[in-house]
């Protein structure tokens, strides 16, 4: 079962959000992330959140319609996207679609950026969907799968220290039970050779990025 939800940063490619959903998928719009699924015109089955940012209009609508609302204080421990990622591994999901994760607020998109780290979604692939970009994290000790085409660009980046024992396949730049240190640059800018490759990681945690070249593609900085 997948969940696809809208948080409530920058939207830039609605046409692949909207094109992303599939019959069956559970939507959620997190806060202010139900004004993007206004944009591309679907309803979203819950609401999550303290509602801050979310148009009264527009939330009369949704209740109207019969969506799901779940209204939190604006004093919380959790950002209204970690709310509905629980709502949706609560609800049973394996894979979750995140839209709108990354925005102008720094604090709010490395925070985003991070979460799939957390124990709390462990076993559940979470995807963070930014147009061509496609950001996963890579777990210890399983085979972790990247999909795209070949040409397209995949980055490795550790985490939370150095990412020990990896092991790639299908990547043009291969890695062999080797050490990606932490802070260095050296997973930038591998490239898929076929339409899925596979990293193993021994210890530690890996942010793969997959930029896809179905889209135009920023520069390397």
């Amino acid at each position: 079962m997948r969940a696809v939800i809208f948080a409530n940063g920058n939207l830039e490619y609605p046409l692949e959000a909207q094109a992303a959903i599939q019959p069956g998928d559970l939507v959620i719009a997190a806060d202010g992330g139900a004004h993007h699924c206004q944009t591309i015109g679907i309803s979203p089955a819950i609401v999550v959140g303290d509602l801050d940012s979310l148009n009264a209009g527009i939330l009369e609508h949704l209740q109207a319609s019969g969506t799901d609302i779940f209204r939190y204080p604006a004093r919380k421990d959790y950002t209204d996207l970690e709310l509905a990622l629980q709502l949706a591994v609560e609800r049973g999901v394996d894979i979750i679609l995140v839209f709108g994760a990354l925005g102008a607020r720094w604090d709010q998109t490395l925070a985003n950026l991070l979460l799939p780290a957390s124990a709390a979604f462990h076993g559940v692939q979470i995807r963070l969907e930014d147009g061509p970009q496609e950001i996963i994290l890579a777990l210890s000790n399983q085979i972790n799968r990247l999909d795209g085409k070949p040409g397209d660009t995949v980055s490795l980046i550790p985490l939370g220290g150095d990412t020990e024992g990896i092991t790639t396949q299908g990547l043009e730049y291969p890695l062999e039970d080797e050490t990606l240190f932490f802070g260095s640059t050296r997973g930038i800018s591998n490239v898929l050779l076929d339409e899925n490759a596979t990293v193993f990681i021994k210890k530690g945690l890996l942010l793969c990025i997959i930029i896809h070249n179905t889209i135009s593609n920023s520069k390397e900085v």
